[in-house]
């Protein structure tokens, strides 16, 4: 069943256009990697997808509900979870008290997460500014998932942290895929662990979707052409 579905998408920043026809789908228990060089729209899809920012044309539906109507705050109560790019965790809150901002109730609570991420347990009292890099990437995918989220949407989550963490992150979101079934829209640049997680791929060049299909059919000639330097 399509969870997240978007056809034609374009959205502006003022007057700039900034998609120029987006494409994407995300099936329930699917993981799909949104991918594409820096500035082709990756993020802005994501913030479109989130409403935080509004698309001009084209269909953006979740679970058959038109997102288009929402606000951001209530698309995330359909079930989207988003870890942003760059963690954004609330400094001066404390490891567990930035769980519970974002609690809604289902199966991920302040003890699943720290079963999760056995380090988020052991730094509870600790505050997020405090914290490694790895450790507050941790905690901005355990406050995604506190929301409960049927869609989880992460944003470079492996940008910036040292090799060693990074492979604990791309751990933990294959554990995702295997132990909940939970769909996932991820954005990363490293093609390697992509297609250790990823079912299918959408590929953007300036605003636009140049290619979707199967992970196991991207071949070399599609990334060299799309994702090259």
């Amino acid at each position: 069943m399509t969870l997240l579905k978007a056809e034609g998408l374009t959205a502006f920043y003022g007057a700039s256009q900034a998609l120029f026809g987006v494409d994407l789908q995300v099936a329930e228990g699917e993981v799909v990697a949104l991918m594409g060089r820096n500035g082709m729209g990756k993020t802005t899809t994501i913030s479109t997808i989130c409403r935080m920012l509004k698309h001009r044309d084209g269909v953006l539906e979740f679970s058959g509900q038109n997102l288009g109507l929402l606000p951001s705050h209530k698309a995330a109560r359909l079930g989207i979870g988003l870890v942003p790019e760059g963690r954004r965790c609330f400094p001066n809150l404390s490891v567990e008290e930035n769980l519970i901002a974002t609690a809604r109730t289902g199966h991920w609570t302040t003890k699943t997460v720290g079963a999760f991420f056995p380090r988020l347990s052991e730094r509870r009292d600790q505050m997020a500014n405090t914290l490694s890099g790895g450790e507050q990437q941790m905690l901005a995918i355990g406050r995604a998932l506190m929301t409960n989220p049927r869609l989880l949407i992460l944003d470079e989550a492996t940008e910036g942290l040292a090799p060693v963490v990074r492979q604990e992150i791309w751990a933990a979101i294959h554990r995702l895929k295997t132990e909940t079934g939970l769909a996932i829209l991820v954005v990363d640049k490293t093609l390697k662990e992509l297609r250790q997680v990823a079912d299918h791929a959408v590929i953007l060049e300036k605003g636009r979707t140049v290619w979707n299909g199967a992970m196991g059919d991207l071949t070399h000639d599609l990334t060299d052409k799309y994702l090259g330097v």
